[in-house]
């Protein structure tokens, strides 16, 4: 298996575990220390509804950046740096609700090898 198919296993599993639905298609490509994650399908039918509003797509939003930004570095960190034979040192995140397309930046101490 590619390496990059075994990370977006693991950052589908997390997303299945703290969302309760994980995304229906994920894109990472590694450069240099980071790995860098396109997820597409990511909103449950309950997130989609409330963002229907404005200000429901505001919490759906900050509900989303904040709880990947800390559920990561303190539940999943030791599973990805394991896999990934190196430290996790940031992780960056964000997500487009309108597209429901999210991209994750995870950037490792060491560069990323096959």
């Amino acid at each position: 298996m590619r390496k990059e198919a075994g990370f977006n296993e693991i950052i589908r599993k997390v997303r299945k575990d703290l969302f309760g639905k994980g995304p229906e298609r994920i894109h990472t490509t590694f450069v240099n220390n980071m790995a860098i994650s396109m997820l597409h399908g990511n909103l449950t039918p309950t997130e989609k509804f409330i963002a229907q509003e404005a200000e429901g797509k505001q919490m759906v939003h900050a509900a989303r950046t904040k709880m990947v930004q800390k559920i990561y570095p303190s539940q999943f960190k030791k599973e990805l740096e394991d896999y990934m034979n190196s430290k996790l040192v940031h992780l960056f995140s964000d997500i487009k609700i309108e597209e429901d397309v999210a991209i994750s930046v995870f950037i490792f101490e060491d560069k990323i090898t096959d």
